[in-house]
């Protein structure tokens, strides 16, 4: 199962008189990344290094570091904690120590894992945007299933009966396909929206 985090958190620390700051947030898609980023721009740090995974993409960067020592380190902790839709972003404030690249490794590497250590995890699940129609006298049956399994729905009542869109869990999808063709004798469909994911 995916997890993501709950919410932001930080974790500050300071390694050899290099102060380092880790922010872990929670991102559904590039756009989110690149707002994030951009609102977290902070003239005064030396280097803001950050990686984000969102399914099966992926991204880092050094911003200046040496090649390795940064992106990649605080994806690792990502990927190591099992975690995706996640973004951390690690800023550093240069104490006028060098700490080399294997120091580096484990101070980027390190500060990014004790913050995500910090974050509440929570499963992803996956969910859909699915359309059925039925008749006035059907929809009694249906409406009591989505409420009992606390799907969210919204419903329009046209001439023939009434038009339901539903947000719901993939899980939950097949055995409302079922119920409905088993209420309707087969006459209805449930249909699966295709939403504007960017894959």
């Amino acid at each position: 199962m995916p997890f993501t985090i709950a919410a932001p958190i930080t974790f500050e620390e300071e390694i050899k008189k290099s102060r380092f700051q880790a922010i872990a947030v929670p991102v559904d898609n590039e756009q989110a990344v690149k707002t994030f980023l951009e609102q977290q721009r902070d003239s005064s740090t030396t280097h803001q290094c950050w990686a984000w995974k969102i399914g099966h993409q992926l991204r880092f960067n050094d911003d200046g570091e040496p090649s390795g020592t940064a992106g990649r380190p605080i994806l690792a902790t990502i990927e190591g904690n099992e975690l995706t839709n996640v973004l951390v972003l690690v800023n550093r404030w240069y104490g006028g120590i060098k700490l080399g690249t294997g120091g580096l490794v484990r101070a980027y590497g390190g500060c990014a894992g004790q913050c995500l250590a910090l974050a509440e995890k929570i499963e992803l699940i996956e969910k859909k945007t699915v359309q059925f129609s039925c008749h006035f006298n059907e929809w009694a049956i249906l409406q009591y299933e989505l409420n009992s399994q606390q799907i969210e729905y919204s419903e329009d009542y046209t001439a023939e009966g009434v038009l339901v869109k539903a947000f719901m869990q993939v899980d939950q999808i097949d055995p409302l396909k079922l119920k409905l063709q088993d209420i309707s004798r087969g006459r209805e469909q449930l249909k699966i929206l295709e939403d504007d994911q960017d894959d």
